[in-house]
């Protein structure tokens, strides 16, 4: 089972930046498909981006050309670049570590991002 801990939450104005962090546990960090998802107030949990082990992303069309996922696989890390934030992305984010796209796989505590003037 994979640990993750994800920071780099907080309150930020519309228009502004913020970049989330994912690290990871274990020797396998490499051979993951990493992913950051997000659950809004009264919403579904949704899937933002993710990264395959060669570099291959993909993300949801609401953030596409805004945010920007990346891996360190020598840090064990994944990193969600946003900007350009709109209060619709306001949600908790969280990390999903899984070996196969049909996993579940292992899931981090979340961090808070709220977009507010």
């Amino acid at each position: 089972q994979v640990q993750l801990v994800e920071s780099g939450g907080g309150l930020v104005q519309p228009g502004g930046s913020l970049r989330l962090s994912c690290a990871a546990s274990g020797s396998t960090f490499s051979t993951n498909i990493m992913g950051w998802y997000r659950q809004g107030p009264g919403k579904q949990r949704e899937l933002v981006a993710r990264i395959y082990p060669g570099g291959v992303t993909n993300y949801a069309d609401s953030v596409k050309g805004r945010f920007t996922i990346s891996r360190d696989n020598a840090k064990n890390t994944v990193y969600l670049q946003m900007n350009t934030l709109k209060p619709e992305d306001t949600a908790v984010y969280y990390c999903n570590a899984r070996r196969r796209i049909i996993d579940s796989g292992s899931w981090g505590q979340g961090t808070q991002v709220t977009v507010s003037s």
